[in-house]
C-alpha cells in the first residue's frame, strides 16, 4: 500500500503486448494492488510515476496494525476500503458502456482533474480506446 504525497502515478496490465491502465493516483491518494493486499500473493499490477513522485509505502501489518488499534481508527480504514470498492465499481460500469463517448462522457463528469494531468495514450488506455479516437471525443 502506498500514500502519494506528490506526483501522478499509474496502475496497469499488459494484456496481449498492449498496456492497459486501470486506475490512476494522485497527491494525496492511497494507491494498492487490493488484490495483492488482501491475498498476499502477487499482483498482475504494474505501478508507474507518470510524472514525477513521492511515496511513502505501508507494510500490510503496520497498517492494519494501526487501522485496528482503536474503534475511530477502523472506522477510518472503512471509510478507506468502501472508497477503493465504490471507486472499482465506477471503472466497472465505465467498460460496461459500449459507446467511447459514453465512457468519456462519464469519466470526464466524475474525474475533470484527469485530463488535466494525464497525458492523453494513458487516458486512452484506461478508457479502452485508441489516443486517435480520444482526441476526436475531445474535439466534440
Amino acid at each position: 500500500m502506498y500514500i502519494i504525497r506528490s506526483g501522478t502515478i499509474r496502475a496497469y496490465k499488459n494484456i496481449d503486448d498492449e498496456e492497459v491502465t486501470v486506475r490512476f493516483g494522485y497527491s494525496g491518494d492511497v494507491i494498492v494492488a487490493i488484490d495483492s493486499f488482501l491475498t498476499e500473493q502477487r499482483t498482475s499490477l504494474n505501478l508507474q510515476a507518470i510524472k514525477k513522485a513521492e511515496v511513502e509505502y505501508i507494510q500490510k501489518y503496520k497498517f492494519l496494525a494501526f487501522f485496528t488499534k482503536d474503534l475511530e481508527s477502523l472506522k477510518a480504514w472503512n471509510e478507506i476500503l468502501s472508497e477503493l470498492i465504490l471507486q472499482q465499481l465506477e471503472r466497472e460500469i465505465d467498460l460496461l458502456i459500449e459507446s467511447p463517448l459514453g465512457r468519456y462522457n462519464r469519466v470526464l463528469s466524475r474525474s475533470p482533474k484527469l485530463f488535466q494531468e494525464i497525458p492523453a495514450k494513458y487516458i486512452a488506455s484506461y478508457l479502452r480506446m485508441t489516443p486517435e479516437t480520444l482526441s476526436r471525443l475531445g474535439k466534440i
